[in-house]
């Protein structure tokens, strides 16, 4: 492979991840075709962790330009600009995990059904309208607080949720035999994935030490005691993870780590 359709090949896995991740108006790569399905999605999926830092950016700049505007009104922006860009793509995965793992009552087979349905539940407008109060009320206290603390949040919070999708596909197997999911996992790239859950982890550290001195470690710790819990429950449950409980694990990553970040701005003098 020459160097220039190296880069071209790594610009289309870098627009493939922006399109399936977010709602932004990216130049359209094409659909990989079936045979190439596998590979171009394992190499999509190593842009993951820059996506999010790409959205985390937005976030923090749009937090920059709303310094000025009433704190409740400033949150709601903020977070209907963040479901905008993502599509609410996790958001549905959130919703289907809470209707299955309630309506499955234990059993796999009833689980994968129910996750395969399109329909929403009650448990599934639970766990989103608790998500979106849990980020409504994080996102106003960051802004209130007007700090260098929100921004910086803000802008690796995302990257690091993220992260934790690679880290889900390099860890654990999915849960049916076919699938995009189980296309892109069979094909990514291991060492490369490894090597960005580790500079993910270390940043978000490094970052969260800078915004709330040695109390901020406790996010990065919270973001894999999240992933831990979440991936023990898939593994019960399911034998594996799916699409939807992918997306589950992005959002209860973001929630409970905004909520964090909220409190340990109280802490932080």
């Amino acid at each position: 492979m020459s160097a220039l359709s190296g880069v071209a090949t790594y610009w289309r896995a870098l627009l493939l991840a922006g399109r399936f991740l977010t709602r932004w108006p990216l130049p359209d790569p094409g659909m990989p075709s079936t045979s190439d399905l596998g590979p171009e999605m394992g190499r999509a999926a190593l842009f993951y962790p820059l996506i999010g830092l790409l959205l985390g950016a937005a976030l923090a700049g749009l937090t920059l330009m709303l310094k000025d505007t009433p704190t409740l009104a400033a949150a709601a922006v903020l977070l209907i600009f963040w479901v905008w860009s993502t599509g609410a793509l996790h958001l549905d995965g959130l919703g289907d995990c809470a209707d299955a793992w309630v309506g499955g009552l234990g059993s796999r087979e009833r689980t994968l059904e129910i996750l395969k349905d399109p329909r929403t539940g009650a448990m599934g407008v639970v766990a989103l309208v608790l998500a979106l109060l849990g980020k409504f009320a994080g996102s106003a206290v960051l802004l209130e607080s007007a700090g260098t603390s929100a921004v910086v949040v803000l802008v690796w919070l995302p990257g690091l949720a993220r992260a934790q999708l690679l880290l889900l596909a390099l860890t654990t197997p999915y849960a049916r035999a076919d699938g995009m999911g189980a296309a892109m996992r069979s094909h990514l790239h291991r060492p490369a994935a490894w090597l960005l859950v580790v500079l993910s982890w270390s940043v978000a550290a490094l970052l969260a030490v800078v915004a709330f001195g040695p109390l901020g470690l406790a996010l990065p710790l919270l973001a894999l005691l999240v992933y831990w819990t979440w991936r023990r429950s898939l593994l019960q449950r399911l034998g594996g993870y799916t699409g939807d409980g992918a997306g589950a694990l992005l959002e209860l990553t973001e929630t409970l780590l905004l909520l964090c970040a909220a409190l340990l701005l109280a802490e932080t003098p």
